[in-house]
């Protein structure tokens, strides 16, 4: 059955082609699977709550009829503005319009959200760009810029809300900076979601081409309900695709956990538990109650368009189990900085077992990817990353966040990252263990190296014990605190690139955190204490773990492999490594440009190469396959695919093949191929 909606309808609509609904709501009531409900191009201001679940080969389709054409959207214009003085203007709503959820009574709250700002769920919008929230009038008035905000001149668009409890009013006052708010598009958010179902387990849908944007989402913490502007709600099968996704006030696109009451935000309310030990409960309440690979997640996000929200593009923990992410353009995620925790992050996922993220551009976030706990059978392949950091302002302090391209945190893995380029000054923190780098360009740090993994108790043992699980499952298998090392390095082009002085002055305040050494030097060289494999099983000689002998040997690190990497530019390995090719001599350049729509990378190590200043056989490596890396130590499983089939790594970035006879350090196949468009 087609059902169809047109917003410029009349009402009374039967859902025909000749007779449409004017709401999406109305087909999504009675939508069941193997309907497609077509919208036509307009603006749906409503929150769309699909009734009814699909089924394997059956989905329910919600598609834009023109790709883009149709917009959901959670705001509501706001007329009839009235001047204060200057630029600054007032104006009021009934607070009748927003029902039972009210955004600005509704501060942005939950474990591991840091409220050094109070922040409500709602937001200002000037033609489509939220504006920053401030405390009094006064503050509206000063429009001063924030120096933690990216777009700093966008920082003094200004806005204020109070409560007139007598008349039941929101008061809204805003500093439009010469700009006349009765001519320019201003609207307030009003509705939480935009497309979410408001029962667990409506499975099964299909969301294509729409543009979604403006929820009052709540911040989304694994020890929470997570919800987004878009979102599964704790079902399966759900596919996201071509949509442009923005300004969502916290998450984006929600694959995350239903809600536990008992256990909901459980360290914020009573802190008598830790947050660690709440998320140990959720872990395993969820597995009782029905979380598994038959139930939950095997998502499918792809193609989208995904920026300007304040926590996250996408987040999730256990609800997006053996999903797929791919093709996605990430940008512009926490930019306003006015949102601050452990939660933050183009993508944030816990518990992404068995998940692929591949082929995503992800750039300008505080934060690429955080893979944060049970990042196991995780796959982190052919994407591109840069500028996921602080802007580099010369001559000023760096008061954001210093982030990185990718964060792997208390995790045992197998968590796989391949063919990957990573150009931010921070390439990934590795809080973590069980981490594969196969053919990744690497112009950024290693951080955290052999730390980040305790509470942070000051005077006792605060570590952070792990759930591991059987393999290609959701069951725990095990907990463990992480002993570090267990990782391996194979066919990596590492470069060195500079650092600017106030960020090198930023990353050193930071040395001796014991969540982030800071460190700004390539390479493999944070790894330079731990054993190789033999060094480490050297300990376990003629010991048969008989008796009551008391041993470190359980508890030391774990050995580290390397092999056939390269190292440019001053770029530094660790001293156990077997021989790669180092040349500190060389000046190698690297970068990204953009020119007619087309993303290109601008390097010269590929002419170097050619030119034979960097000789080619020194550039060449094994083909690697999973049988060649040792299994991650924990869950004793392979660098896989999810279905248990072995890799061969014959695929570079672009899904050219690698001659088994000629193989490249890092992700092309051919050195002429770098000339290629990325995106």
């Amino acid at each position: 059955m087609k059902y169809y909606v047109n917003a410029a309808a009349n009402a009374g609509g039967d859902g025909s082609k000749a007779n449409p609904f004017n709401k999406i709501q109305q087909a999504a009531d009675i939508a069941v699977a193997g309907d497609e409900v077509i919208v036509a191009p307009g603006i749906y201001r409503e929150n769309v709550n699909p009734k009814h679940a699909g089924k394997e080969g059956a989905p329910i389709v919600y598609r834009s009829e023109k790709k883009l054409g149709a917009h959901i959207t959670g705001a509501e214009v706001l007329k009839d503005w009235k001047k204060v003085e200057g630029s600054v203007y007032t104006a009021r709503v009934p607070n009748s319009i927003f029902g039972k959820y009210n955004p600005y009574k509704t501060l942005v709250s939950g474990d591991w959200f840091i409220a050094y700002f109070i922040a409500h769920t709602g937001d200002v919008y000037l033609n489509g760009k939220s504006m920053y929230e401030v405390q009094s009038l006064d503050e509206v008035k000063a429009a001063a810029p924030s120096e933690a905000a990216w777009d700093t001149d966008f920082s003094r668009f200004k806005w204020y809300a109070e409560q007139d409890k007598k008349a039941d009013e929101t008061v809204f006052y805003a500093n439009f900076l010469g700009k006349d708010p009765n001519k320019e598009n201003v609207e307030i958010s009003v509705r939480r979601n935009c497309f979410y179902p408001q029962k667990e387990g409506i499975g099964y849908i299909t969301l294509s081409g729409f543009e979604v944007s403006q929820a009052a989402t709540q911040w989304a913490p694994p020890t929470a309900y997570q919800e987004g502007m878009i979102g599964p709600h704790w079902s399966k099968g759900w596919i996201i695709e071509d949509c442009e996704v923005y300004e969502s006030k916290c998450s984006g696109i929600s694959l995350g956990k239903y809600k536990q009451p008992n256990n909901d935000n459980k360290w914020l309310k009573t802190k008598y538990k830790d947050g660690t030990q709440t998320e140990r409960d959720c872990i395993c309440q969820a597995q009782v109650e029905g979380w598994n690979k038959e139930n939950i997640g095997s998502h499918i996000v792809r193609r989208c368009n995904i920026h300007d929200c304040g926590q996250t593009g996408i987040v999730g923990h256990l609800g997006g189990i053996f999903s797929l992410i791919e093709d996605n353009h990430i940008h512009h995620i926490n930019n306003k900085q006015n949102l601050a925790g452990a939660e933050i992050g183009g993508i944030k996922m816990h518990a992404a077992i068995d998940c692929i993220y591949r082929r995503n551009h992800i750039h300008h976030c505080t934060r690429g990817i955080w893979l944060d706990w049970q990042a196991q059978g995780t796959r982190v392949t052919q994407n591109f990353f840069h500028d996921n950091c602080p802007p580099r302002r010369p001559g000023k302090n760096i008061i954001a966040e210093v982030a990185e391209d990718l964060f792997i945190e208390v995790s045992h893995g197998p968590t796989l990252v391949d063919n990957n380029i990573f150009l931010s000054p921070r390439a990934l923190k590795l809080a973590t263990q069980g981490v594969a780098c196969v053919h990744n360009i690497i112009a950024g740090s290693f951080t955290a190296v052999g730390r980040g993994c305790n509470n942070g108790a000051p005077t006792r043992p605060s570590p952070r014990y792990t759930p591991y699980h059987m393999i290609h499952r959701t069951e725990v298998a095990g907990f463990m605190t992480i002993l570090h090392g267990d990782c391996k390095f194979y066919n990596n082009i590492f470069i060195q690139q500079p650092i600017c002085t106030e960020f090198a002055a930023r990353m050193l305040d930071n040395a001796h955190n014991d969540w982030d050494d800071s460190n700004f030097v390539v390479g493999t060289k944070p790894y330079n204490n731990y054993p190789t494999f033999e060094e480490w099983d050297a300990q376990f000689k003629g010991y048969c773990g008989m008796g009551s002998q008391t041993t470190d040997r359980y508890y030391s690190e774990l050995p580290v492999w390397a092999e056939g990497n390269v190292y440019l530019n001053g770029a530094v390995p660790m001293m156990k490594e077997k021989p790669g090719y180092v040349d500190s001599k060389t000046e190698v350049t690297i970068g990204y440009e953009e020119k007619g729509g087309k993303i290109k990378l601008k390097t010269n190590l590929y002419d170097l190469i050619e030119k034979g200043d960097i000789p080619a056989k020194a550039v060449k490596g094994k083909l690697m396959k999973t049988e060649d890396i040792p299994p991650a130590f924990e869950p004793e499983e392979n660098y896989e695919n999810p279905d248990g089939t072995p890799i061969t790594f014959d695929t570079d970035f672009f899904g050219t093949k690698r001659a088994g006879n000629k193989v490249l350090a890092g992700p092309f196949a051919e050195p002429g191929d770098a000339k290629n468009s990325l995106f």
